[in-house]
């Protein structure tokens, strides 16, 4: 591999969502990620839809660039195993309760006790400074509790929506990703590993309150919480003739100039609610709704020709069809057809950062449940008889895979 972090170890015991998408991001920058699964294996291969067990859409895109190794951790031969890879990694991250890996007899000290230059990062709901330290935690529920459905109401919505994402999850993740890799500067400066914890809860707050706090930011305030722009009822893709656009008429050169595309240069000197920024911020609804008005007088094809001639920021509203016929993806090769051992002919997502030089580059497919653990034990000095010993007693699976064509063919039966 020839990312970034090439010749990082990482161990990533982290299922769902967060934690795998976050590991899977320092395994795209070059770093070796072993995957350490329970004998069931990480829950996200169950979610369909999927062409062999085990194998689900959400897994596959997020576990790419990882060797698994599939231990019981919950035997004493499985924690052992553990704390023996743990001798030559770089980063260990989880995502259940810090009381749960202090069960097991894998917290931040029994790892640092192996390894002094670790770093543990803990991917989880909440600080464990504060009352809900030991809430379990989702993606809807962070998302509740941050606010997000509330406004969506603000906004104008009939009923209260999550976003139709897994916004916590990959938000955090990134969060994640970026936490583990600054700890891993610190530790190249002075040597020295760490504990990081990395809540979801006060993780998508500082996404969230960043935008919304506005007058409470100021001590008295200045008015209310909630953005006003974000938060106007009109503030949307607009209706077309024939469809819908994407549009942001923001600064006054935009607006100067959207009056003079509709022939209406005077306006902006002559009504004061568009005459300055705070002026259209004040009346931002008014301001929102009068551009939907005028947006519906033309086609999407006239608008996007007009206002792009007068550098007005615009775009058509994409389906995900549209998405994946989009012809600038197309030319980056953004999405790729690549072939899985097991799975055929998926389509991936490339790496969305560029390189000049220590490229990041998709090397690995996502793994079987397993598939590596006989490699990984080999490679942390574990000797043939004590392995055979371990797969006997079912404290490590290795998978069988038989790739066939593979588009038919798929056993992934444990070796016990």
């Amino acid at each position: 591999m020839s990312g970034p972090l090439t010749g990082i170890r990482v161990l990533d015991l982290t299922t769902v969502i967060m934690g795998p998408y976050a590991c899977q991001l320092l395994g795209d920058y070059g770093a070796d990620v072993i995957k350490v699964e329970a004998p069931d294996g990480d829950v996200m291969r169950l979610s369909g839809p999927m062409r062999h067990p085990g194998m689900g859409h959400l897994y596959l895109s997020t576990n790419r660039n990882k060797r698994s190794i599939s231990i019981d951790l919950k035997s004493s031969s499985g924690r052992s195993v553990l704390l023996k890879l743990a001798e030559t990694a770089d980063i260990i991250v989880y995502n259940i309760r810090p009381n749960a890996m202090t069960r097991l007899g894998l917290s931040y000290d029994d790892l640092r006790e192996v390894n002094p230059k670790i770093i543990y990062v803990g991917a989880f709901g909440f600080s464990q400074r504060g009352p809900y330290a030991a809430r379990p935690a989702y993606d809807d529920l962070i998302q509740g509790m941050s606010g997000i459905p509330w406004l969506s109401l603000q906004a104008g919505a009939s009923e209260p929506r999550y976003a139709p994402t897994i916004l916590a999850d990959r938000v955090v993740g990134l969060q994640v990703a970026l936490a583990a890799t600054a700890a891993l500067q610190h530790r190249n400066r002075t040597r020295e590993g760490q504990r990081v914890d990395v809540p979801m809860y006060e993780g998508l707050l500082s996404i969230v309150l960043g935008e919304h706090l506005a007058g409470r930011a100021f001590e008295p305030p200045l008015g209310d919480v909630g953005y006003q722009r974000s938060l106007a009822h009109n503030r949307r893709p607009h209706r077309t003739l024939d469809g819908y656009i994407c549009t942001l008429v923001y600064n006054d050169k935009h607006w100067r100039s959207f009056f003079e595309v509709i022939g209406q240069p005077a306006m902006f000197e002559a009504d004061a609610r568009f005459s300055s920024q705070g002026a259209r911020l004040k009346h931002i609804d008014e301001v929102y709704g009068y551009l939907a008005g005028v947006l519906a007088t033309r086609t999407t094809d006239e608008w996007l020709n007009s206002l792009t001639a007068a550098d007005i920021p615009a775009a058509r509203m994409n389906s995900l069809g549209d998405i994946l016929a989009d012809e600038h993806l197309a030319a980056i090769g953004y999405l790729r057809t690549s072939r899985h051992p097991t799975e055929g002919e998926i389509v991936e997502i490339s790496v969305p950062t560029e390189w000049s030089s220590a490229h990041p580059e998709i090397s690995r497919h996502a793994p079987s449940l397993g598939e590596h653990s006989i490699e990984i034990l080999h490679e942390a000095g574990i000797d043939e008889e004590h392995v055979n010993r371990l797969l006997k007693q079912g404290v490590v699976r290795q998978s069988r895979t038989t790739t066939g064509d593979g588009d038919n063919q798929c056993d992934t039966r444990l070796s016990q």
